[in-house]
């Protein structure tokens, strides 16, 4: 049975992950969910999947609520956990809609669903299950959930054509942002950037970032000029040497900021047909535990050539 579970765990894995947008949490619903596994009567499960599936979906519910109490209290900008591609919890990546659905813009914007919406849109829309087998694991009938899809697609529209990169694609756009950055020269800048684009950041309260998101092309670039200008308090927080990195991060174009081998900060990049439309700034040490492990065993690239 325990092979069974581990052949269900990257799935299970990759759906809490997109519930949660946390990766810590995910791991630990997951293991939870092992847990109630192994004290099951294994000969009343008919359909182990689906039994996994609706018992890893309820202890999501539950940390989604309990979750969005403490984010009432959160200091700053609250943003999803970053991953870096070739993780497990990136989960199935054959569809324009399972790839964006794990993108950092999308899980931001999933945090205005309500719980039921959210398991009704990811299990739906990043892993093809049937309205009749949502309907089961929530207790709801087939056309409720029907409803529920509906309403939250709706509240997810935003109407752009995001821009698909391979490695190589995702480098040059890093690249010219790194490059326009630190220029200096915020109309470098704001030619990368859409009209409406928008940044947000999450510190966590440990750094001092700004309490919400910057819209605006000119403002956004204003505010990077600033943010990349070095000085030397901002070299002692660094607190070593700072290195750039150019990779690919929940599935979007990704400036990653190292310090020897830890991952100081991730900046995510949501490409469309009208520019970058949002700047994603991930910069909470605690949040940058999971990347950090990743970050020791994936064949990174060179970093990228940056004066600071």
């Amino acid at each position: 049975m325990l092979a069974l579970f581990e052949e269900s765990r990257p799935r299970l894995e990759a759906i809490a992950y997109r519930l949660l947008g946390s990766a810590a949490d995910a791991e630990d619903a997951v293991q939870d969910t092992y847990l109630r596994w192994q004290a099951a009567d294994h000969d009343v499960v008919e359909v182990p999947e689906a039994w996994l599936t609706k018992v890893l979906t309820n202890l999501c519910l539950n940390r989604l609520t309990s979750a969005r109490a403490r984010r009432e209290t959160y200091v700053g900008q609250w943003l999803p956990e970053p991953v870096f591609a070739g993780d497990r919890m990136l989960g199935p990546s054959e569809t324009v809609e399972q790839r964006e659905s794990v993108s950092i813009a999308m899980l931001t914007l999933m945090e205005r669903l309500s719980a039921n919406e959210r398991v009704v849109y990811v299990l739906r829309e990043a892993f093809g299950y049937a309205h009749g087998e949502i309907a089961e694991i929530l207790d709801l009938t087939e056309a409720n959930c029907q409803q529920i899809y509906r309403r939250a697609k709706q509240h997810l529209a935003t109407g752009r054509t995001r821009v698909e990169v391979d490695a190589a694609g995702a480098r040059k756009i890093v690249e010219e942002f790194l490059a326009a950055a630190l220029s200096g020269n915020t109309d470098s800048l704001v030619k990368l950037l859409a009209d409406d684009a928008i940044s947000a950041g999450d510190a966590g309260g440990v750094f001092v970032s700004l309490p919400k998101p910057i819209t605006g092309a000119l403002k956004i670039a204003r505010f990077l000029r600033t943010l990349f200008t070095p000085d030397e308090d901002k070299r002692g927080l660094v607190g070593g040497r700072l290195e750039f990195f150019a990779e690919i991060v929940n599935g979007v174009p990704a400036l990653v900021l190292v310090v020897g081998e830890r991952v100081f900060v991730v900046i995510t990049l949501e490409v469309t047909t009208d520019g970058i439309t949002a700047v994603h700034t991930q910069a909470n040490p605690a949040k940058l535990d999971h990347a950090t492990r990743q970050w020791a065993t994936i064949d990174r690239g060179e970093p990228l050539p940056a004066d600071w």
